[in-house]
């Protein structure tokens, strides 16, 4: 009961960046660190069991799903196959849809009647996420689940096909800069500006 309530709590205060008049120091800049990555995948790890979805493999787009992944592996203890998806190819030009970049081995195999966990972090206009469930789903496996972190409230380019019926974003939010803990340089002061965006929307919250 604790981690449901304790998830609700932070799920709340994060959400507050949401509202159109958010007018906080940090901009449109959406600070997350490694503590919040942790307590959101563990949320939504005990969503997942509470629904009764036992997947057989889990699959993380890298690099964003890498992390949440292995992660969630300590829920959820099932192997994990990498997959690369990029618009830039090694003439590092901007392409005008994913290519995949790195793939699973004899991945038929792996994938075929399995129940498989897809994971990234986060569903931004949802081109990588769609093209990678269409590669996979040509493998046949029984079902493809996907499970993000964020996603990002605006029109999206492509939507899911049908037999994804099960979606997991750890939070909604607005079309804000989301900057992750790999992605820091610095990850004390990442953890600071996140510490400070919280204790800034929490000020609001009691005002």
């Amino acid at each position: 009961a604790w981690i449901s309530r304790n998830n609700i709590e932070l799920c709340h205060i994060l959400q507050r960046c949401t509202r159109k008049n958010r007018g906080y120091a940090m901009s449109d800049k959406f600070y997350v660190s490694y503590n919040t990555v942790h307590k959101l995948i563990k949320g939504l790890a005990k969503k997942i069991e509470e629904e009764g979805f036992d997947p057989d493999v889990i699959v993380a787009i890298g690099s964003g799903g890498f992390i949440p992944a292995r992660i969630i592996k300590t829920f959820i203890n099932r192997p994990i196959y990498a997959v690369g998806i990029s618009y830039y190819g090694i003439d590092h030009k901007h392409r005008t849809h994913p290519t995949k970049i790195q793939w699973i081995d004899e991945v038929q195999e792996q994938l075929r009647g399995k129940k498989v966990l897809l994971i990234d972090e986060v569903d931004d206009t949802r081109a990588t996420l769609a093209y990678c469930v269409g590669e996979l789903l040509s493998y046949k496996p029984e079902e493809i689940a996907v499970l993000v972190l964020h996603n990002k409230k605006k029109k999206k380019d492509v939507e899911f096909p049908p037999e994804i019926k099960r979606y997991y974003p750890a939070l909604e939010i607005d079309d804000l800069w989301i900057k992750y803990p790999w992605d820091a340089e610095d990850i004390d002061e990442h953890t600071r500006k996140e510490k400070e965006m919280l204790e800034e929307l929490n000020g609001k919250k009691e005002n």
